[in-house]
């Protein structure tokens, strides 16, 4: 459920508990003026019961009608309108008969604002006030012998303290209204945001995607380039001296001179294979998945320099976009060639993690360790170091992080962005 949808049913559930307060309080009300009433004549003072009980019963009859028929949302409404002024009438009736019924009246301020809306609440505000100051004066008897100066004071003292409390009740309860309003547009809003937000970054993630495949392409078109200018060349040097020697076996001073010079020839264009041979995909991973390949790579690893090592793949393994593959295999093949070439380890561990929105490798070694502040850059012969690595990671907008110490070991950790198969499409 969404966070507007709480708050929403949140503010409900208040609005429910408010409707069954308020209807219910009439009836302890009511109850308590009859029963005061119908004590009475225990002080001499006459009461009509029958009409007191049957306008009592008609009362709660009332009141019970209106709250078990379905809330309406529009609270100005002509239902809202009847039941308030027949339950007005009932009082004023109530409290002609016996003032005590003063005390139900109260419930005409609490139902006025529950049940009206706008200038509706002080009109109701204002009646229950004038049937109220009725009950204060003695009852309609005290006011019909005469006393209309004192009723018509306490009706004015009553009516204005009334209106202006419930000027304050109904400030406060605009403000209230316009924060729950605001909080839930403010949550709306921010469920917007949100969703934009995942959007932007499936659109940031296509862009780097169809960035990096311009990237591989051009990649493609140097090397065909390299090829052709280096090793091709080369080779056609290596023939065309093989060639020349074939026709100088007769000279030993000649033949030796072309043998040497495509020996020389060979040996560039071997540097100029190992130079650029970094840039062809792996066949580890038109094989088998990442994890698979680098549980290979790891095995092999293993066997080929005695030392313990092994691989944790962590959380939803799933196949990933060709670049952030290739990119994990060759950081982990480089971890593990820098460890066999300096580490000096006896335990080797890696770790494949796969997160929502990242893939991490973590490889650690108990080796004895290094300053990572002196980098390692790229030879001639291949080698591609922590430079190397830190630049095919940051490719891909990912993250190389380096901790060691002499004597401590080295963990290395590589965190590219969770790019699926086929994430440009």
């Amino acid at each position: 459920m969404s966070i507007e949808a709480e708050l929403r049913e949140e503010f409900d559930r208040w609005e429910h508990r408010e409707r069954m307060v308020v209807g219910a309080l009439p009836y302890p009300l009511l109850a308590a003026s009859t029963v005061i009433t119908l004590l009475q004549p225990l002080w001499d003072v006459p009461v009509r019961g029958p009409a007191v009980l049957g306008l009592t019963l008609a009362t709660a009859l009332w009141v019970l009608w209106f709250y078990r028929l379905p809330p309406q949302h529009d609270e100005t409404g002509p239902r809202n309108v009847l039941y308030y002024t027949g339950l007005m009438l009932l009082g004023a009736g109530l409290v002609t008969l016996a003032p005590w019924y003063g005390i139900f009246m109260f419930v005409g301020y609490l139902h006025a604002f529950v049940c009206l809306q706008g200038g509706w609440r002080y009109a109701g505000v204002a009646t229950t006030a004038v049937i109220s100051s009725t009950s204060y004066v003695g009852g309609m008897a005290t006011v019909v012998d005469g006393d209309w100066g004192e009723w018509a004071i306490i009706c004015l003292v009553t009516v204005g303290l009334s209106g202006t409390f419930f000027r304050f009740a109904d400030m406060n309860d605009r403000r209230n209204s316009g924060q729950k309003r605001a909080l839930v547009e403010l949550h709306e809003a921010n469920r917007r945001l949100e969703a934009a937000l995942e959007e932007n970054a499936g659109l940031h993630a296509q862009l780097l995607v169809q960035a990096r495949e311009a990237g591989v392409l051009d990649e493609r078109q140097r090397m065909a380039r390299e090829i052709h200018d280096t090793l091709a060349q080369g080779l056609a040097g290596v023939l065309a001296q093989l060639q020349a020697a074939e026709q100088r076996l007769d000279e030993p001073a000649t033949l030796q001179r072309h043998m040497t010079t495509a020996m020389n020839l060979t040996r560039e264009s071997l540097t100029e294979a190992r130079r650029t041979v970094h840039a062809v995909e792996p066949s580890a991973l038109a094989e088998a998945r990442l994890p698979e390949a680098i549980g290979d790579v790891t095995q092999r690893w293993a066997e080929a320099n005695g030392v313990d090592a092994a691989l944790t793949t962590t959380g939803d393994a799933r196949p990933m976009h060709a670049d952030v593959e290739v990119a994990l295999l060759r950081t982990a093949q480089e971890a593990l060639a820098n460890v066999a070439k300096h580490a000096k380890a006896g335990r080797v561990g890696l770790t494949l993690s796969y997160m929502e929105d990242l893939v991490t490798l973590d490889v650690r070694d108990d080796g004895v360790g290094f300053d990572p502040s002196r980098r390692a850059a790229g030879t001639a012969n291949g080698g591609f170091g922590l430079t190397g690595m830190r630049q095919r990671v940051q490719r891909l907008s990912g993250r190389l992080d380096i901790e060691s110490e002499p004597g401590g070991g080295t963990a290395i950790s590589a965190t590219v962005p969770a790019i699926p198969a086929g994430g440009m499409e």
